[in-house]
């Protein structure tokens, strides 16, 4: 494994690439964000405005939301720009009580709502199938939440729906992703964290077409056809958490008072019991964990220093979600031993050995670290 010499991500992370001093192309990207005019986006902002309210026949554009600060400083930038929005949310089946009271805040600063919720027992059965073929917890998420708003505007015929971040941007990508203002099917056939896969591709004995319905997205060409323009807003807008979170706790957004639930933050991530687990089987398959992402983002905004971040990680180690874990099998009915089991198998052996007993990374960022 090879590390970012400015931030802490490895080279084993997804569409993550150092160049040849040694610096990922997240870095690249960020320090970028200097050259920007964003004067002139803010200007291209309003032209997308003017745009989608000139076409509207009701909702000027639609915010897929969580309820998180990012969605909520999504809904309140719409909202002064004079946008009619349609916050669309689907609906995990482990929501948090303080993502529940963050979302009604949300809700109430008057925007029109859908909280879409699919068939549990569906949820379920896609749940199981998803991790035990690609170790992921997350495919029936991603899916739902980029397709569910892709059919709602269709069905509505909302010319604009307004995304946040673009990860391409924030995490790494090619050029012309990291610069593009789209969120188009190649962006998500790439960054969508479905493997590729689509509705289509988990027909079986378990799951039918018809299970899978809420799964199923809109093509490209029939959004074209309809008019319906998908943005991030990050494009536009400097996207920097700290102002986001600042934003959304003034319209009454609230952290988490027991700290971060995965990661750095006691704001981010902190509305799904399952999105830990997520971010926790990194480990297994690229050697990091959520935490490394955010305080990669702290080094890049200058609020912290690499051999800060580095302490930080040698003192909260790999950060297992235990009673997250324990929420998940109770939720498919399974063991503890038979969720490891799975696990284990997506172990990326080009990256871990077993030495003495231990699963150990080598070349890992801290020498010292206490293997278990």
């Amino acid at each position: 494994m090879r590390y970012c010499q400015s931030c802490i991500l490895p080279d084993t992370r997804p569409n993550l690439t150092l160049n040849d001093a040694g610096i990922c192309n997240a870095c690249e990207a960020h320090s970028s964000k200097q050259d920007i005019d964003w004067q002139a986006r803010e200007l291209a902002f309003r032209v997308v405005v003017k745009r989608a309210k000139s076409r509207s026949q009701g909702y000027d554009c639609l915010i897929p939301v969580s309820g998180g600060k990012d969605s909520t400083w999504q809904v309140i930038k719409c909202l002064e720009y004079g946008l009619n929005p349609l916050a669309v949310t689907w609906k995990t089946p482990a929501r948090t009580v303080i993502g529940q009271r963050n979302l009604d805040n949300l809700v109430s600063l008057g925007v029109d709502h859908i909280d879409y919720q699919i068939n549990p027992k569906v949820e379920r059965k896609f749940l199981y199938q998803s991790f035990k073929r690609f170790g992921s917890t997350a495919i029936p998420m991603h899916m739902a939440l980029f397709n569910l708003p892709l059919k709602i505007a269709a069905k509505f015929l909302i010319p604009l729906i307004i995304w946040g971040e673009n990860s391409a941007f924030e995490y790494g990508g090619t050029e012309e992703e990291r610069t593009g203002f789209k969120l188009d099917r190649a962006w998500l056939t790439k960054y969508g964290v479905t493997h590729g896969t689509t509705a289509e591709d988990w027909i079986s004995a378990e799951l039918s077409r018809k299970e899978l319905a809420p799964y199923f997205g809109v093509s490209s060409e029939e959004l074209e056809r309809q008019g319906v323009l998908a943005i991030f807003l990050g494009y536009y807008f400097p996207w920097d958490v700290e102002t986001s979170l600042k934003v959304a706790k003034a319209h009454g957004f609230q952290e988490r008072p027991e700290g971060a639930k995965t990661g750095y933050y006691n704001y981010a991530d902190i509305d799904d019991d399952f999105i830990s687990i997520h971010h926790w089987l990194k480990w297994y398959k690229f050697g990091f964990t959520r935490l490394y992402d955010n305080l990669s983002l702290e080094i890049r905004n200058r609020r912290m220093t690499r051999e800060e971040a580095i302490a930080i990680v040698k003192e909260r180690g790999d950060e297992t979600p235990d009673e997250d874990i324990a929420k998940f099998c109770q939720f498919l009915g399974i063991s503890l031993a038979h969720f490891f089991e799975i696990a284990e198998t997506f172990r990326n052996l080009e990256i871990w050995s077993y030495k003495e007993g231990k699963w150990m990374l080598e070349d890992f960022l801290i020498s010292d670290w206490r293997w278990t």
